[in-house]
């Protein structure tokens, strides 16, 4: 006779006695089991979070690139976060002109990365330090790059356009600068003839008499590269090279090819880029004085030129003036501007009454009648 099946319905089961430590004895497959599941769901999860962080380096990196174009040359983003943290506290009345221009800056900058302000809000000094580390990783790289770019471009334009018996070399920096005489005459401080024996001698010699700063504007800032003393606001900042690194820059290096159009007609692109178009040509001017100089590293002082300041007397031209006939003059120099780099646009001019002439219209109203026409005929 066969022994009965065991019912595992109504079987019961007696727990083992935990041994000296306590445990009950479990079995060794099985522990073996979650071990393995919780170090799989752990593993996945730090590869999750390298994701995450991994995307949002990527991300800061990325966006940080503008702001050496676009926002500010040298200041450092957290002098700006700290004045605008500074006002807001204080409510100040009189501010210097420093403190002005780092608020402008603060403004452009949340401009330019409009998330940045809210971010900083929101997260820990730890994570927001992080975040500035890597939009500034972006900022750094970026200017790496267009100084790099300029310096190859530079030399042709100039070899191109002037001619030099002895040509600029792309990979070369230290036959720049004063010593060629045809980035001497664009380095010259506009006030000063370098074509004069001693001027060009007192320059090169780095005599007192002779002193090439930062508060000297230099004659590759001047349309057609010429300079009148008795008007020096006339064709500055309209220079040919200055539009061929803004297009090389901020649009495509060939782009340069097209920077002679004459610059006239009633082109006016919205107001709020214009503010933006000033502090792009600055950092442009900053990087075209860069090129031109003999100086193979980017730093911030050339000898007695400092370009910190450089950068700051350009942005001061365009937002610190005297009065409105002045910041008339400045808001038509944008406007040239924003011609020579985005070109004509009339879309202002396109009435309904110049639209009815044009093609489209034309011929929606063509088919419209022959439908009428065999209409009527049937």
């Amino acid at each position: 006779m066969s022994e009965p099946e065991p019912d595992h319905h109504h079987q019961t089961h007696t727990l083992a006695l935990p041994d000296l430590s306590g445990a009950v004895p479990t079995s060794a497959e099985a522990r073996a089991k979650r071990r393995i599941a919780a170090l799989e769901e752990e593993l996945q999860m730090i590869w999750q979070e390298r994701g995450t962080k991994q995307r949002k380096t990527t991300y800061y990196v990325s966006q940080g690139r503008a702001i050496r174009r676009m926002v500010v040359l040298y200041t450092s983003l957290e002098d700006l976060i700290a004045e605008n943290d500074r006002r807001y506290e204080e409510q100040p009345v009189d501010n210097t002109t420093e403190q002005d221009r780092l608020q402008r800056g603060y403004i452009t900058l949340a401009q330019v990365v409009p998330w940045l302000h809210q971010q900083l809000a929101e997260l820990d000094i730890d994570d927001a330090e992080e975040m500035l580390k890597k939009l500034k990783r972006g900022a750094d790289a970026a200017r790496g790059d267009d100084t790099s770019t300029l310096k190859d471009l530079i030399a042709a334009w100039v070899n191109q356009d002037f001619r030099p018996s002895c040509l600029l070399k792309a990979d070369d920096k230290h036959s720049r600068g004063f010593v060629h005489d045809t980035c001497g005459k664009l380095l010259c401080p506009a006030e000063w003839d370098w074509s004069d024996a001693r001027v060009k001698a007192g320059i090169r010699d780095r005599t007192s008499e002779y002193i090439v700063s930062e508060n000297s504007w230099p004659l590759f800032l001047y349309e057609n590269y010429s300079f009148d003393s008795s008007n020096l606001e006339k064709g500055l900042f309209k220079s040919k090279i200055l539009v061929q690194a803004f297009k090389a820059t901020f649009t495509l290096p060939s782009s340069a090819r097209e920077a002679d159009g004459d610059g006239d007609g009633a082109d006016i692109l919205e107001n709020n880029r214009r503010a933006r178009r000033a502090l792009n040509q600055a950092k442009v001017k900053t990087y075209v004085r860069f090129a031109l100089s003999g100086v193979t590293s980017w730093r911030t002082v050339d000898g007695d030129f400092d370009y910190e300041m450089f950068w700051n007397n350009i942005v001061d031209f365009f937002e610190d003036v005297p009065g409105p006939v002045a910041q008339r003059r400045v808001a038509q120099l944008l406007e040239w501007w924003t011609r020579k780099i985005f070109g004509r646009n009339h879309r202002e001019d396109l009435t309904p009454e110049v639209v009815s002439k044009m093609s489209v219209t034309a011929l929606a109203d063509q088919r419209k009648a022959m439908e009428d026409a065999a209409f009527d005929s049937d």
